[in-house]
């Protein structure tokens, strides 16, 4: 019943490249996108925060610009870097697109608190934010939508509406009205998540771009997540609220001050999944957020950020229900994570797709769907469009076979045996194609391979020009103790209660990356290691141990804004273990690895059909859909 994708391995590996190859596809800089007369506007942001619109022309490298972010905002430059995503800008800023932000941080062995004595001249000493009150990033089509809701919003905001802020979450969120005084959007701020430098409601201790309660979501960037949900909800599949990215000025305070934000249409709603029971949803809403849940590996779908409409019979009973998911900041984590999919446990979920959301999945295009984000977010960084890439295939392979929106998500959640955590069957898929990998390099070597046994993973690091990535050799990695989590079918949270306890390890842990090197430097193991480590590793066989990238405690996590403010299992958000890195794998790697993966995921499929038939029926008689 299985049927392949209708792809190649050199087809494969050419459309992989045609999204890694470079910072930025040609299709991205011609038509439209390009810039003909050179100029263009960009939004600077500094690590607390300050954001700076500029404009940009030919002959501006990231030494000008860093000059005029000092001036401008009286802070220091000095031993920084200028980021675009995963790039550090030197002198090029070719690839810089118009209404880009980007990020100042500072390299952590040269951090000072004093201001530089310039003299400014020119141009410089008139640089001035002279962007409007609230402005969307970027022209795409998409964004249309949030145009009048923006126009509201700033009428709103100068008729003397100010925005309220939500009460519930642990980071900075607010309610923007129109002039009626109703709310139209939800506008979150970079700089004001959970551990951010201007969090308002305490939970702060890490700079912009620094691994968040999650590592693999960095501190600032789940705004760009948000809008990439949307982005990625094709066809309005399954009601994703539009969003963009927009850059917000306080025209009220001098100087004024400018943040970049998440801003997304509000939804009327009636309550949230977490207050209601689920045997009322329909099946084809409970389908769709799956679907694009599983595509975008949702590490955080819990009861709370589904908005919940009804619409009355006529006679004041129920008569349809519309599902509207929200609060998409903790998806496309850069490496693969244990997802939380509250779904998963819904009879819905076992009800095989319908017809109509085949044909959905067969034409989602992995490939297409990363060129989209890259052009429209330049800056999202390559490790998240891999996890979209590798978890697109996956749902394709796995929908292809027959298999249910219930035992797909059942094979990306780890689960937790004797207090330990073991990989999902979607990462022993994947640990086992690297394995095959290093194989067949270690039988026919590559020449640029010799050298260096080392490779330090992504995530693990802040950009290359200013971390020190923890290291341990291949000993201390394969003896060291795995970490206990909470017990529960792969879905274990750590409770809320131990939240300041986790600031604390953070304050700790804050002294290394701000430079201060640890007493005892240690290694990863290089690609060969790990595969001597893995050698009797296979398929779907979970009831072994399995080697763990991860070097910290596991973190408290945070419950991500919903209008609500409700919290549930999945509001604690350890920092889970990663079995699996994507982003270390050369263009050329990448494309071959895709391709093991997907001739091993057959026998993987076999086994978890043959392990779900004669399992508990899921479906209740009291279930009415």
């Amino acid at each position: 019943m299985s049927r392949k994708l209708d792809s190649s391995p050199v087809q494969t590996q050419m459309a992989v490249a045609a999204v890694f190859k470079s910072p930025l596809s040609r299709e991205m800089m011609d038509g439209k996108h390009s810039q003909p007369s050179g100029r263009r506007r960009v939004f600077v942001q500094t690590e607390t925060g300050c954001v700076l619109g500029m404009e940009l022309d030919r002959s501006d490298n990231a030494h000008t610009v860093k000059r005029r972010l000092s001036i401008a905002l009286n802070v220091s430059t000095e031993e920084s870097s200028l980021t675009f995503g995963d790039m550090v800008l030197k002198n090029d800023l070719s690839a810089v697109r118009n209404d880009s932000p980007l990020l100042l941080t500072r390299n952590h062995l040269h951090r000072s608190s004093s201001t530089p004595c310039l003299s400014p001249t020119g141009k410089d000493i008139q640089q001035k934010d002279k962007s409007a009150l609230i402005e969307v990033l970027g022209h795409s089509e998409s964004f249309s939508k949030m145009k009048h809701l923006v126009k509201d919003s700033v009428k709103a905001i100068k008729n003397g509406i100010d925005p309220l802020p939500v009460h519930g979450g642990l980071g900075g969120a607010y309610y923007f009205r129109n002039t009626r005084g109703e709310s139209v959007a939800i506008v979150k701020p970079t700089d004001e998540e959970p551990f951010a430098p201007n969090n308002p409601k305490g939970f702060v201790g890490k700079a912009l771009g620094q691994p968040g309660l999650k590592r693999s979501v960095r501190v600032g960037e789940t705004g760009i997540r948000e809008v990439a949900a949307y982005l990625l909800d094709h066809d309005h599949f399954a009601c994703v609220p539009p969003t963009a990215l927009v850059k917000i000025a306080h025209n009220s305070k001098k100087p004024v001050i400018s943040k970049i934000a998440s801003f997304q249409q509000f939804i009327q709603h009636d309550f949230d999944a977490s207050d209601h029971g689920s045997s009322s949803f329909p099946v084809s809403a409970v389908h769709r957020i799956g679907i694009l849940d599983i595509r975008i590996l949702n590490t955080d779908r819990h009861g709370g950020n589904l908005l919940v409409k009804k619409f009355d019979d006529g006679v004041g009973r129920f008569g349809q229900v519309e599902l509207i998911p929200i609060d998409h900041g903790l998806c496309l984590p850069e490496t693969l994570e244990d997802p939380y999919f509250e779904w998963i446990h819904w009879p819905q979920s076992s009800i095989p797709f319908s017809e109509d959301e085949i044909e959905y999945i067969a034409k989602l295009d992995p490939v297409e769907d990363c060129l989209m984000l890259k052009r429209e977010l330049p800056m999202i960084r390559v490790a998240c469009l891999r996890v979209l890439h590798l978890c697109t295939i996956f749902l394709k392979e796995a929908v292809n076979f027959g298999l249910c929106l219930a035992e797909i998500g059942e094979m990306m959640s780890r689960e937790f045996r004797a207090g330990e955590e073991e990989p999902s069957e979607l990462e022993v898929v994947c640990m086992e194609a690297r394995r095959a990998i290093v194989e067949r390099e270690v039988v026919s070597p590559r020449a640029d391979v010799a050298g260096d046994p080392e490779f330090q993973f992504d995530i693990d690091c802040e950009e290359v020009d200013h971390h020190f990535a923890a290291k341990m050799t291949a000993d201390e990695y394969m003896s060291r103790p795995v970490y206990q989590f909470g017990i529960g079918n792969g879905m274990g949270r750590s409770m809320l209660s131990k939240l300041d306890e986790s600031i604390e390890e953070e304050e700790e842990e804050s002294g290394e990356e701000r430079g201060i090197l640890p007493s005892a430097p240690m290694k990863f193991p290089s690609i060969s290691m790990l595969s001597a480590s893995l050698k009797d590793t296979k398929l779907s066989d979970k009831s072994q141990k399995y080697p763990k990238f991860s070097g910290d405690k596991p973190e408290n996590g945070y419950l991500m804004n919903s209008s609500s403010g409700h919290r549930s299992a999945s509001e604690q958000l350890p920092s889970s273990a990663s079995f699996v890195k994507l982003a270390d794998m050369p263009d050329e790697e990448w494309g071959v690895f895709l391709d093991k993966v997907q001739e091993l995921l057959c026998p993987a499929f076999e086994k978890r059909k043959s392990v779900t038939i004669g399992q508990r029926q899921r479906l209740g008689t009291s279930c009415q859909f």
